[in-house]
């Protein structure tokens, strides 16, 4: 394999990888029980699979044509700043309107540890 080939081929594994954690966040919107857990779902593992994606189109016009895009940096950049910052916009307004979380106990791997009278945890 020459050494184009090799930057397209990592480029076309980030998009891949990208595509992946897109249908897991999906997945993760779907299915999770309250707003709060679906804004994570949905900032947190979406920025990473739209920047995973950008960044592998990045490097592989980058690679293939010379050609860097200003367009493509922008849109890494803006997304990295704004997604984070709008799910926590989400969940401070869904707190604000007084919205419910889940209210029955998810299995913690925690419940059988007791709490000693000095404030230490044991098993």
């Amino acid at each position: 394999m020459t050494e184009n080939q090799i930057v397209e081929l990592i480029a076309a594994l980030m998009v891949l990888l990208g595509g992946i954690i897109a249908l897991i966040s999906a997945y993760g919107i779907l299915t999770l029980p309250d707003v709060y857990t679906r804004s994570h779902a949905g900032t947190k593992s979406s920025t990473l699979a739209v920047l995973l994606a950008l960044t592998g189109v990045f490097i592989y016009f980058w690679s293939t044509e010379h050609y860097i895009s200003i367009r493509l940096v922008l849109g890494i950049v803006f997304l990295y700043l704004t997604a984070p910052v709008a799910g926590h916009l989400i969940c401070r307004a869904a707190y604000n309107a007084e919205a419910k979380m889940v209210e029955e106990p998810v299995e913690s791997s925690l419940k059988n540890i007791t709490e000693t009278d000095n404030g230490k945890s044991i098993p």
